[in-house]
């Protein structure tokens, strides 16, 4: 007599949201489907409250569009950005779970040199569940993966690593690069799948892109804004590069890890680079001011959390970043204004099915 197999529950499945920001079908998820399934969606649809967006049949989800934002968040709302895919982070403030994983709604599943199906989500719960070494480069990359360890020389005081706060994946076919070097490149394609993890050293920012992303949204989730961009804002597409510096500094002064490389997804559309160029061109020039104040950051002893470390972050940004661009001046409001809706719709005494109500959920 043949003993009954137990199916294995998927890895986090009830500690993990999946955030996917929107305009159109998610006729997307299909391909996604056997990795994708067991999760809960949180959808963030942008644009239009009034259209109509199909899901796939069989998926647990919740979806947003903007006039939902706008009743759970009422004037805070104003904190979200509208037509710009850096509306995804409310997705982020209303999960209740542990752990995050956005991805964009051109992006497939990619395959391995093997040619096997890459299970992107499983990688970045991988990555985010062992530990990072941010204060000493190792040069067989992440030790924690099979096959690999510490090299010699390595302290071993060291070995035990601090918490992964933030898993940073990469992409097969379209790169993700900025206008300039789209119109310079129009038919490069990224075909290299380099199988490695890495630790991004302590003091050292990078360029975070959204689109295959996962966190830990208890260690690093309030720091996680997507800022002000897109309808009304003079610049777009720095949304994840915002919330990537921010965050890295944060991780940096409260000895958490992030780590990138692995998962690999195959972005599948490559943008308009005239129309990004119209949306980039300020963020070139303000960044030249931008990295060194990200680099010369130094938080107080009394920021003990996230919280406290994002509100000293908006008074830096005021004081330093205001002289660049009166826009400065209204971003670091909003992050205080972010933090503020964060700690409302987080609290211990909110419930979740409150945060919710008005979500359209299946």
């Amino acid at each position: 007599m043949t003993t009954p197999v137990t199916p294995v529950a998927p890895p986090l499945k009830d500690e993990l949201d999946i955030v996917i920001p929107t305009i159109r079908n998610l006729d997307f998820l299909e391909m996604w489907r056997p990795f994708f399934q067991p999760y809960h969606l949180i959808i963030v649809q942008d644009g239009d409250p009034t259209k109509i967006i199909k899901v796939p049949d069989g998926f647990d989800y919740e979806l947003y569009n903007r006039n939902d934002i706008n009743r759970i968040l009422g004037p805070k709302a104003s904190c979200i950005s509208f037509k710009d895919s850096a509306c995804r982070c409310f997705g982020f403030m209303v999960s209740k779970k542990k752990y995050i994983f956005t991805i964009d709604d051109d992006c497939f599943v990619a395959k391995d040199p093997t040619g096997k199906d890459i299970n992107a989500l499983q990688q970045h719960i991988h990555n985010l569940l062992t530990p990072s070494t941010p204060f000493f480069f190792n040069t067989l990359y992440d030790p924690y993966r099979e096959g690999a360890d510490f090299v010699r020389g390595y302290p071993f005081s060291m070995r035990e690593g601090v918490p992964t706060a933030i898993s940073h994946g990469l992409w097969l076919n379209i790169p993700d690069y900025d206008a300039p070097t789209q119109l310079v490149k129009p038919r490069e394609r990224n075909t290299r799948y380099v199988d490695a993890v890495l630790t991004i050293p302590k003091g050292t920012i990078f360029p975070m892109c959204g689109m295959n992303l996962g966190f830990d949204r208890e260690l690093i989730g309030p720091a996680m804004y997507f800022g002000l961009m897109g309808d009304g804002q003079p610049i777009g597409r720095y949304d994840d590069m915002w919330a990537g510096w921010c965050a890295k500094v944060i991780c940096d002064h409260l000895s958490l890890g992030v780590k990138t490389g692995l998962p690999y997804i195959w972005h599948s559309k490559a943008s308009n680079p005239f129309v990004n160029l119209k949306k980039e061109y300020k963020g070139i020039y303000w960044q030249e001011d931008i990295i060194p104040f990200f680099q010369s950051v130094t938080f107080s002893k009394e920021s003990t959390t996230v919280q406290k470390c994002y509100i000293e972050l908006s008074l830096m940004v005021k004081e330093k970043l205001s002289k660049v661009d009166p826009y400065f001046q209204k971003l670091a409001d909003s992050m205080v204004t972010w933090i503020e809706a964060w700690e409302e719709l987080n609290s211990p005494a909110k419930s979740a099915p409150a945060a919710n109500a008005d979500a359209k959920k299946k």
